[in-house]
């Protein structure tokens, strides 16, 4: 088996939605956000950030959550070894439907489990659109960089990982140790590309806890411009969406951002400017909390921070998903 590294060759390029609250994600993502949105005759929803036909897809479910994470793979060799790692550990890969396919706006796709029950989707082809973009931001930075990042919370950051490691050949960025209402968190980044970072783990320092209800505590996507930035912030709150945090600059990647609490519960992060990864001189390190500046909580309570630890206490009894033969035994901390 060809065992040559796919990093570079590795994308974010959509996310699924799982979600009943429609007119409201209509509101948030097209009103606030300022994506364009496609609404489709099976009762889905696309929104685009760019000429790509789908960024993200709302599907008709209970969930209230991602589902899944589709990855755009440069080429056929890369796809096939990806393809061919998994199905050497013995994960079964499934081939998507037509139908699929073209909600998710690729030529075709292979799915995979993922860690908390996240299907993991690849493409190589991704379709796109001569239809002129109707968005309220001038622009987002997709490209090879991909669409952004998806933070997830996990009790099992090892093996979380090591699945990563594993799949994409995912290398490690830098730590950041953060302490909120008395927990200690550590949060490991993860890049496949010159993103800084295409995913973010954060954990619990000590203690097998899950404080976080979605499988994602947030998905961050890149405005083009400072203005963008300002503006969505603005609508954001104009329409009486929930604000985490307030604009503040990250202490890792230098991005200027806001987090907004989605219709369904996990965050929002809109970011400007952040660094890219030299190759050549990058060496992983630890920062001492997540901002530099602002990104102060907005409008939580006590109550809030009591159901969170409600949640992460149920954690203990309900396992964290993860998928054994493709995280080995797990990336230990460096």
């Amino acid at each position: 088996m060809n065992t040559a590294s796919v990093f570079g060759a590795v994308h974010l390029g959509y996310i699924v939605i799982e979600t009943n609250r429609f007119a409201d994600w209509h509101r948030f993502g097209t009103d606030a956000i300022g994506m364009h949105r496609d609404d489709l005759d099976t009762g889905c929803v696309r929104f685009r950030l760019d000429d790509q036909e789908c960024r993200f897809l709302l599907r008709h479910g209970p969930a209230e959550d991602v589902v899944a994470t589709g990855w755009h793979i440069d080429d056929h060799s890369s796809f096939e070894q990806i393809e061919a790692r998994i199905r050497a550990h013995g994960v079964p890969v499934l081939e998507g439907t037509q139908e699929e396919a073209e909600l998710r706006g690729v030529e075709r796709l292979l799915r995979f489990p993922g860690p908390k029950g996240i299907t993991q989707e690849i493409y190589t082809t991704a379709l796109t659109s001569a239809r002129p973009l109707r968005m309220l931001a001038s622009g987002f930075v997709t490209g090879d960089a991909g669409m952004g990042h998806v933070a997830i919370s996990s009790a099992r950051p090892a093996l979380m990982r090591g699945y990563f490691n594993t799949v994409f050949d995912a290398r490690l960025t830098d730590y950041i140790d953060e302490t909120i209402s008395g927990v200690k968190l550590k949060i490991r980044f993860l890049r496949v590309n010159e993103r800084h970072h295409s995913i973010a783990i954060a954990a619990v320092r000590g203690l097998p806890v899950d404080p976080v209800r979605t499988r994602v505590q947030h998905l961050n996507i890149q405005a083009a411009s400072l203005d963008d930035l300002a503006q969505s912030y603005q609508r954001v709150h104009e329409l009486g969406f929930d604000m985490a945090l307030s604009v503040g600059q990250h202490t890792n990647d230098k991005e200027l951002s806001y987090y907004a609490r989605t219709p369904s519960g996990f965050e929002w992060e809109v970011g400007w400017n952040p660094i890219v990864i030299d190759e050549n001189t990058w060496q992983p390190s630890t920062h001492q909390g997540i901002s530099i500046w602002g990104h102060t909580p907005v409008g939580q309570t006590i109550i809030d921070k009591l159901d969170q630890f409600r949640l992460g206490a149920r954690s203990l009894a309900r396992p964290e998903i993860t998928v054994p033969a493709l995280s080995g035994a797990g990336i230990p901390d460096d």
